[in-house]
């Protein structure tokens, strides 16, 4: 893979070179750097670059690259080469470099298993695994929940409900409520529909209604609340990267209802896909510049998030360094 990336480098198109400049090193940058259990791309990035977006600029990659960058295991070791006009990582195998003994069986579950992440798994798994935002009315033909025989109008775990039956053969369900919609503070536009999480579900007696066993509730479950197959298949194999395009956006939710987001907060932004994001893409927060004696002074730049799932009018995105809190409507744009 490490000599399929280095071939592709150099035959390949740099779309990401009309945003690259120069690389700034941080100044105690390693010769050598053995990967460890627990790193993530952005910790290993910010060992040598003092922009730690900059990774595929420094290993020469092109944007097709960036989405398959799971090559990386602890026990890896990346080489720094100074000798060049440029700076270049290389990546040494363990196996190859003689830091780690796996047997082969062992080998493959490391590799399916305990890939560098690119940004810490445990900050992102509930929202990469769950819809959180759709389109207006994405909701409407999908299962919903009817009540339990027992007249009861708040249900959890361990219980048992009717619902709507569903189309095919789902068996396990996700149970979801549409939430408040989003729109864009700019253009007044709406976005979408922020899905509040509930649990899960699962058959346990086929018909119209069909019977269902609540299997998880992460919050109180309610007649009317519908069901969505639990099948959302997502990975996050992206490495970190500027926008390939002119990003202004802006702040529009941060997760849980609070006003300010800390490191390794979800927020939402109003751009998408249809803007030009990816996952993967990082753009800097700023905020607004106050108004002294009609004056307004200039924008600071407070910290820097990373786009981690993308839908086509808004995407989520965490929030890795930070000075200050990030707040609503704070501006976001290319680092």
């Amino acid at each position: 893979m490490r000599k399929l990336a280095l071939s592709l480098f150099l035959t390949g198109f740099m779309a990401l070179s009309s945003h690259a400049d120069t690389l700034k090193m941080q100044e105690n940058a390693p010769d050598r750097y053995v990967v460890v259990k627990g790193d993530t791309l952005w910790d290993i990035s910010a060992k040598f670059l003092r922009d730690p977006w900059k990774w595929p600029q420094i290993w020469g990659m092109n944007r097709k690259e960036i989405q398959n960058p799971h090559w990386i295991y602890p026990g890896d070791v990346i080489v720094l080469d100074r000798s060049g006009a440029t700076p270049r990582l290389s990546l040494l195998k363990a196996e190859q470099y003689g830091t780690v003994k796996l047997s082969p069986q062992v080998r493959v579950e490391a590799e399916a298993d305990q890939g560098v992440p690119s940004i810490p798994a445990s900050a992102v798994s509930a929202f990469i695994s769950q819809p959180f935002v759709m389109e207006e009315g994405a909701l409407n033909d999908a299962p919903r929940i009817i009540g339990a025989q027992e007249d009861r109008i708040v249900l959890g775990a361990g219980d048992q409900a009717y619902a709507t039956n569903g189309k095919g053969d789902t068996r396990n369900w996700k149970i979801l409520r549409p939430g408040k919609a989003l729109k864009d503070p700019d253009t007044k536009e709406l976005l979408g529909y922020q899905v509040e999480y509930l649990g899960e579900a699962h058959t346990v007696a086929e018909g119209d209604p069909q019977r269902i066993l609540i299997t998880r509730s992460s919050e109180e479950i309610q007649p009317g609340d519908r069901l969505k197959p639990a099948t959302d298949a997502y990975s996050f194999r992206y490495i970190p990267h500027p926008p390939a395009v002119s990003i202004l956006g802006r702040v529009i939710s941060t997760y849980g209802g609070v006003s300010e987001a800390g490191q390794y907060a979800t927020v939402v932004l109003n751009k998408g896909k249809r803007d030009g994001l990816d996952v993967g893409t990082v753009l800097a927060v700023y905020k607004k510049g106050n108004v002294v004696d009609n004056i307004r002074l200039p924008d600071s730049r407070s910290g820097l998030v990373m786009v981690y799932r993308v839908f086509d009018k808004v995407c989520y995105a965490l929030v890795m360094q930070t000075h200050r809190p990030v707040n609503l409507l704070d501006i976001v744009r290319n680092p």
